[in-house]
């Protein structure tokens, strides 16, 4: 068996950084490129697939990147693409598990061990969609490397569903990752506060108060335009991740105060439309590598480790905790295809759960004195009662 002859030590093995990717104005929009500089052919085919089923350009670029990590791999082992068996994308799993992951600090150390579970089943998602896209072009391995649950599982699970009961997850495929339930991280007012008193220049706070008050994502925050930005209604309008449909989201009036003052600095290059624009020539739109190293920056200076999404996170939470703002509300706020993807934020953060508990540890379990109804004079309720008022 193939199984039992390839034993490959993962722990020794060194991925090399081979290959590239560009984004190119032509379909698919993004381009992987081997050592050679040469597009490699079976991923351009596929990804130009994507963009055929109207699949976002941010989606087509996650999953280029993900098949530029199996194609390291595969470089490293010594494995052509159509010669992959379940071996390797086992082999891969474990790489991934194993590799280190992030910049090499000042002290010439790698970051944490291993992708995050998350990454790893996506990985798994892309190889499969993948091969089973070269399979039906008539390429690639006869059978689909990457396992899945087995055909009828999950329907034989649910044949006799009882309609007033939920539907229980079903068996995870080989391979997969337990993904830990996470809670959405939000920053407290009082953090905010900090790490918008750390930021050095107006555009960086316009930034951060139309993150806090739209709740946009990162890049469709950083893909809006002069014409999409309207002052006198207060609104700006962004393109949504998911079906590229325009939406006007309201944002605060202090957000604006600081765009104003950072449009008064800006030097706009003649034609440039983007609202954001970089500090350093040449002047260009800002990407989402340069936002994230401002924040990074701030992190440095404050010792704390806030992502953009946080941003996106803590306007929900303070949306979600003003009772006048209704739960429909803050999913049309955020985009949310599901309103159960936003009712995620109804749950209770651990701060908030620490607090009720400390609240109940200080309260002794003994009857607390009601205090007398107003307007009775305290001799009268002593008469009645049997005992003294206040008691």
């Amino acid at each position: 068996m193939q199984d039992e002859v390839v034993v490959r030590d993962i722990g020794s093995l060194t991925v090399s950084r081979v290959g590239r990717i560009e984004r190119c104005a032509a379909p698919p929009g993004v381009l992987m490129l081997d050592a050679s500089g040469e597009a490699i052919e079976p991923v351009d085919r596929f990804l130009r697939s994507l963009v055929a089923g109207d699949l976002a350009s941010t989606t087509v670029y996650s999953y280029a990147t993900a098949l530029l990590r199996w194609w390291r791999f595969l470089a490293a082992v010594e494995v052509a693409w159509d010669r992959a068996t379940r071996v390797e994308v086992r082999d891969f799993v474990l790489w991934l598990r194993a590799a280190r992951v992030g910049p090499i600090g000042r002290t010439g150390t790698a970051g944490r061990v291993g992708f995050a579970s998350a990454t790893i089943n996506h990985n798994l998602t892309v190889l499969r969609c993948f091969f089973d896209d070269r399979s039906a072009a008539g390429s690639g391995p006869i059978l689909n490397p990457v396992p899945s649950v087995r055909p009828g599982d999950r329907e034989r699970r649910h044949a006799h569903h009882n309609p007033m009961d939920g539907f229980s997850s079903h068996r995870r495929a080989p391979l997969r990752q337990k993904e830990p339930g996470r809670l959405p991280v939000g920053l407290s007012d009082r953090s905010f506060d900090e790490l918008f008193a750390a930021m050095s220049h107006d555009r960086d706070r316009a930034l951060l108060a139309f993150f806090v008050s739209t709740g946009a994502r990162a890049a469709e925050l950083l893909g809006l335009t002069i014409d999409r930005v309207d002052v006198g209604r207060q609104m700006i309008g962004v393109f949504r991740k998911g079906d590229g449909r325009l939406q006007w989201l309201p944002a605060s009036g202090d957000g604006f105060v600081w765009w104003r003052l950072y449009e008064q600095q800006v030097q706009r290059p003649s034609g440039e439309t983007a609202v954001w624009l970089t500090r350093r020539r040449p002047i260009r739109p800002l990407t989402y590598p340069g936002l994230r190293r401002v924040l990074q920056r701030a992190n440095d200076q404050l010792g704390t480790a806030w992502t953009l999404h946080d941003l996106r996170h803590t306007a929900a939470r303070r949306m979600i905790s003003d009772e006048s703002v209704s739960l429909p509300d803050v999913q049309w706020l955020l985009g949310h295809r599901h309103l159960s993807t936003t009712a995620i934020y109804l749950r209770p953060d651990d701060d908030e759960v620490i607090a009720t508990i400390r609240r109940h540890h200080a309260n002794d379990g003994t009857p607390r004195p009601q205090p007398p109804a107003g307007g009775y004079r305290a001799e009268v309720l002593e008469a009645l009662l049997g005992r003294p008022a206040g008691e």
